[in-house]
């Protein structure tokens, strides 16, 4: 097992996302006593079912359009490892391993719900690939998300049995030999087993939770980066005061802009043109709080909808312990397809909202600053190609916004005939957050190069910071260089923007 101080105890009730996270950037697992009796208790049921000759889907019959052939009790341990072989079948690049820790993590719990009808046997499988750093080979592409993440699941349990592939300790390698290195053994299928492994949204899942909690960060980053655009574009700050947002009291609205406020506090930048006379400024910093706050609220709603699912038995047949073996559609992702895309269309919207304050700092005519902020325009470009590079990352982001969770093509001969595409879903909301991150970065490297034009005027205390932060990485712009190195730079530093609190806070 993997020696690491954080711990994360699988029960099937309580995980959380900053849980999902944490496995996924290492913390070992295991199961809760508890749970393990539940899981126990549920493949009772299946084991009596067995016994007794009773005919139930997914337990001694075919799967999907051929649920009415009946398998013979000789054949049912062949039978879930035909499933899990047949469905393997994902194409295109391998999700990463953070993401497929998190996969496992999540089907463990799903399974430690006590509705699956699997041995423990079968979750501590599971959870041992996590600890022993075992991250099997998942193709990205190939879920409809239901009957769940079929495809992605079933190259997860296929290296449960020693077969498919495996990155282990560096190297790619096939499921059994990664297994043989780390000292496990394949399991052996039993009835019910192949299909509570690979039943369920946990790819979706997976995928988004890893994405919600980055997004998260990134819309506390914003706050930074926007306080910053506006004191460079000598903006005012009477758009941020609280009467207007407690007359809108939307929280979101109000949390971002009385953090704008009390991040641009005390700016002599700002009290050098208080008497100035503008009325107003434009949208892009002025209604910053409006937008910034629509992307809060919509992320909270989407961590709480996440939370309930990574937390629910998403399995068919479900086996309740009272002994009733009954098929539903939990494994259908539209509880989190729908809430994927809302966010992905809100995270577009932050990165339109920051490249349009861009386009403003490079814009003399606007921001009263030197010409794409370089002190000598024509023999240099200075930032020109930066805002180029933003509008391209946001006209991708808005393609992006468009929803999967309204898109639906039959599959299995029409007995899955409506499904919910919300593992496109998460991919796409995973690679807004991604491009949402480069915008920020490209924004704050123009920010910083506008307050700097302000000398030996300062901004605030904590968006001086915010600037230093910067410069320790990145130098001031003044002659042409190459501007990717700074992009990605500036982009790693974006968490760290999150956590600059305001003088006082």
């Amino acid at each position: 097992m993997v020696s690491n101080a954080c711990q994360v105890v699988v029960d099937g009730r309580s995980l959380s996302l900053e849980d999902v996270v944490a496995v996924a950037n290492g913390a070992v697992v295991s199961l809760d006593p508890e749970a393990r009796e539940r899981i126990a208790a549920s493949r009772r049921v299946v084991d009596h079912i067995l016994d007794s000759g009773q005919v139930v889907y997914g337990v001694n019959t075919g799967f999907g359009k051929l649920a009415e052939v009946r398998i013979s009790p000789d054949e049912l341990g062949h039978l879930q490892l035909n499933l899990v072989r047949s469905h393997s079948c994902g194409v295109g690049e391998p999700f990463p391993e953070r993401v497929v820790r998190a996969m496992l993590l999540l089907r463990a719990n799903v399974l430690a719900s006590g509705f699956a009808g699997c041995r423990p046997e079968i979750v501590e499988a599971v959870l041992a690939l996590v600890n022993h750093r075992v991250h099997p080979v998942v193709p990205s592409q190939g879920s409809v998300g239901a009957s769940g993440d079929l495809a992605p699941l079933a190259h997860l349990a296929l290296v449960l049995v020693g077969e498919g592939e495996a990155h282990y300790e560096g190297q790619r390698l096939p499921g059994g030999e990664a297994l043989r290195r780390a000292g496990l053994e394949p399991v052996v299928l039993h009835a019910k087993e192949g299909l509570a492994l690979i039943n369920g949204t946990q790819a979706s899942a997976a995928v988004g939770s890893l994405a919600v909690l980055e997004a998260r960060s990134l819309i506390e980053a914003a706050d930074a980066v926007a306080a910053l655009s506006i004191d460079a574009l000598k903006g005012t700050d009477a758009a941020f005061e609280p009467a207007i947002h407690e007359a809108r009291p939307h929280r979101g609205q109000g949390e971002s802009a009385a953090r704008i406020l009390a991040l641009l506090k005390g700016s002599e930048i700002r009290e050098s043109h208080r008497g100035c006379g503008r009325v107003q400024d434009a949208y892009s910093l002025r209604c910053a709080p409006q937008v910034h706050g629509a992307a809060r609220d919509a992320l909270e709603h989407v961590e709480r909808l996440l939370t309930i699912e990574i937390n629910s038995a998403t399995d068919n047949p479900m086996v309740f312990p009272d002994g009733r073996v009954i098929s539903g559609g939990n494994f259908h992702g539209a509880p989190i397809a729908a809430p994927m895309d809302y966010l992905a269309a809100t995270l577009t919207d932050l990165a339109s909202i920051s490249e349009r304050r861009l386009a403003r700092l490079v814009d003399s005519s606007l921001s009263g600053l030197p010409p794409f902020l370089t002190e000598h325009a024509g023999l240099n470009s200075g930032f020109m190609m930066v805002q180029v590079s933003a509008a391209a990352l946001v006209s991708e982001c808005k393609t992006l916004a468009h929803p999967a969770s309204v898109d639906s093509i039959p599959t299995s001969a029409s007995q899955e005939d409506h499904v919910s595409m919300s593992t496109w879903a998460a991919r796409k909301l995973s690679r807004v957050v991604e491009m949402l991150r480069q915008v920020l970065a490209m924004e704050y490297l123009g920010a910083a190069q506008g307050i700097e034009f302000h000398r030996p005027l300062h901004s605030s205390k904590p968006l001086e910071e915010a600037v230093a932060l910067l410069r320790a990485r990145v130098p001031h712009y003044d002659v042409d260089r190459r501007h990717a190195p700074d992009i990605t730079a500036a982009a790693e530093l974006i968490p760290q923007l999150a956590t600059i609190k305001p003088k006082g806070a």
